[in-house]
Order: structure tokens, then sequence, then C-alpha cells
């Protein structure tokens, strides 16, 4: 992992409250570990609303409220636009407040540049990170009814051909559960290491 002391440097006299979703929460503390962000602060909203992102921007809106109302004048939203179709960035525009550049985790997790430059053989493509492949049943088969009725898997998943895993760790035992997920879902398997990709940048300039 890419450490940035020159980062923690210059922005360590002032603490700031990072406000992420709670999928990203085990990324978020490894990269303020391993480059000793100590100035950063991190609450995180729940990660199940990765599937109603119109609860997003207005727990967004009640938690940076709630970390001005405790003293902190810098604050970072740790989400990619999620889903909301650009009401996180109006959202950061009326709080002058700054997010993770992206679309979403996994482009933002591949590297934004890589992962546009990817899309047109990924079109087909159902990603998953770590956090989703540790989650797969909570995340997508349970919301989406499959544990009781497998029959809907084609009416959901038709249009995919492929499941692609992108790695934050190096984990055989989350491999195996990403490759399960595939054989489930009736898609190709493919795996890519990322690690925290823009992640690192985002945060340490934070």
């Amino acid at each position: 992992m890419e450490n940035l002391p020159e980062a923690r440097e210059r922005d360590a006299s002032m603490k700031v409250q990072v406000i992420g979703c709670g999928a990203i929460a085990r990324e978020i503390l490894a990269i303020c570990e391993a480059n000793r962000l100590d100035h950063i602060t991190l609450s995180c909203l729940p990660a199940i609303w990765h599937n109603t992102p119109e609860k997003i921007v207005p727990g967004l809106r009640q938690a940076i409220a709630a970390a001005r109302a405790e003293g902190f004048e810098r604050i970072f939203v740790a989400y990619a636009d999620c889903g909301t179709g650009g009401l996180i960035d109006r959202l950061c525009e009326e709080e002058g407040v700054d997010r993770i550049p992206g679309p979403h985790c996994y482009s933002f997790f591949a590297g934004n540049d890589a992962f546009a430059e990817r899309w047109d053989e990924d079109i087909t493509a159902f990603f998953l990170t770590d956090f989703l492949a540790r989650q797969f049943e909570t995340f997508v088969i349970e919301p989406l009814g499959l544990d009781k009725h497998p029959e809907l898997r084609d009416m959901y998943f038709g249009h995919y051909r492929k499941l692609v895993y992108l790695s934050q760790v190096e984990d055989e035992a989350l491999q195996a559960k990403a490759r399960r997920a595939a054989d489930m879902l009736g898609l190709e398997y493919e795996y890519r290491y990322t690690g925290y990709g823009d992640l690192t940048r985002s945060l340490t300039e934070a």
C-alpha cells in the first residue's frame, strides 16, 4: 500500500470527520492505520443503504449537521455518487464539503481512470468488492428474494455475462465466496486484485 507521510504532516493539525458508507469502513480504517492518518475520525451510515440510495443524501445531511455541532470544521464524504443521480454532489456543493471522486465504489477501488477504460468489456459485468463477497447473501440474495424464489435469478441477472470480483485484499476464503456467488448467479467468474485504488489518495488528501 502507498504510504503518504507528507499528507499526514500537512493535515494532522486539524481533525477531519469522515462520513462514510459502512460498506467501506474496513477499508477506510485500514488506510488510516497504514498511513498513520490519526487526524481522521470516522462515522458511518448503514451499509444496507447500498440497496436504497434514496436514503443516503438525507442521512449525509444529518451526519454533516451533527459533525458541525460537535465542532468539526473539516468534513469529508466517503461516498462516490452511489446511485444518487448527482444528489450527493449537490449536497456537497451546498455544504462546502468534498467526496470521493467517481460513480461508485467499484470504480474508485479499481481506479476511476482504469475502470472507465475497461467499461466496454465490462458492460455486462456484475461486480463484487470484499464487502459484497462477505455479505453476498445479505446484500444480494435476500433483498432480491432469491433465497425464497431462486427461479427469479435469470430475470434479475439474465443480461449479465460475468461476475467480476474486485478485491481489496488477497484472501483465498473471499475468493472462494466470490466464485460461489458467480456459480449461484450462473455467471462466468473473473478475479481482479485492485487494492484500495483511488480511496487511499482521497483519504490522504481529505
